[in-house]
């Protein structure tokens, strides 16, 4: 499973490349529900496309984006007062009489203090970094499709709930960030040869078995331990992963936009580091066909996941 993978943080040469357009409907419509109190996770990097506005659309994107940082600026900082006192209460204890609890307190309110510190700087800062663009399921990241013969980006969330499927499958189904290539026709196939997207990252991240990784079997009464390996391609290319993405519509419900990544099994060097699926990067000549499914011809389809493009992946212990 691709658990989390890191987005094209300059997603507006993608932008170019490929001739599409934001859909701004979309993004307002996401930002306004955030806004409005919606647990709504974006990272960074898609804040950043709305940095220079360049019409009224996107300058009331941008105007709430500011607004909700402040927001959130406010509530840190509210929690950040809390904590210095709560320090500053153990200190005052302390100097009184050494106790466990005045200790722990103390620990505990330091520890926050530098989290909420480094939360507040990392919100307020302008300048990017790469992990402005790591997503895991759940967050939203941009995701294209085509619509009308066009090439339309939109924000999608990361864990894709089928049309006609009742909420509750978020819950149920948490895994539904990874669709199978071996389940395309089974639980995927109301999306599979309809509504097809790309996601363009350039690595992406796997919990794998510490004893898999290290290549021997674990002593008998040993536990396993989980580490998290980063994944990408020598030489450096834009990874352009097939996805399916659907609109799902409820009851009393706003209108959800969300997308799974194909995954198939690995690559050898994938399989050599412990991990037994990887996302399937397409042909960039072969993007306006992936994103025109026919679902009369699915051959079609899977011809186009077969002939995927095969970077090399290299792998280090994720940060």
């Amino acid at each position: 499973m691709c658990y989390s993978a890191q987005i094209k943080a300059d997603y507006q040469r993608f932008v170019r490349t490929f001739g599409a357009r934001l859909d701004l409907q979309e993004f307002i419509r996401l930002y306004w529900e955030r806004e409005q109190g919606r647990a709504i996770k974006i990272p960074k990097a898609v804040d950043a496309l709305f940095g220079q506005p360049q019409s009224e659309d996107e300058q009331r994107i941008k105007d709430m984006i500011d607004r909700f940082n402040q927001l959130q600026a406010t509530k840190l900082e509210a929690e950040l007062f809390a904590q210095r006192k709560r320090l500053a209460d153990a200190e005052r204890s302390l100097q009184t009489k050494t106790t466990k609890a005045a200790a722990e307190s103390k620990r505990i309110a330091g520890d926050k203090v530098d989290a909420l510190l480094r939360r507040l700087e990392d919100l307020r800062r302008t300048e990017p970094k790469e992990r402005d663009g790591r997503i895991f399921p759940g967050h939203y990241a941009p995701v294209l499709v085509m619509e009308a013969g066009e090439h339309v980006i939109k924000p999608m969330r990361y864990q894709c709930r089928p049309p006609g499927k009742p909420a509750i499958y978020d819950r149920k189904y948490p895994g539904t960030y990874n669709a199978r290539r071996d389940n395309l026709e089974g639980f995927w196939r109301e999306l599979f040869g309809y509504s097809h997207g790309v996601l363009v990252i350039n690595a992406f991240y796997e919990n794998v078995s510490a004893a898999r990784l290290a290549g021997r079997e674990l002593a008998d009464g040993e536990k396993d331990t989980n580490v998290v390996l980063e994944f990408r391609p020598t030489p450096p290319i834009d990874i352009l992963a097939a996805c399916l993405w659907s609109r799902w519509q409820g009851k009393d419900e706003p209108d959800l936009l969300s997308f799974a990544a194909i995954t198939d099994a690995p690559p050898p060097e994938i399989a050599a580091a412990g991990h037994d699926r990887c996302i399937i990067p397409i042909q960039p000549a072969q993007v306006d066909a992936w994103l025109s499914p026919s679902a009369a011809d699915l051959t079609a389809q899977y011809s186009i996941l077969d002939a995927r493009e095969r970077p090399y992946f290299e792998h280090r212990m994720a940060a």
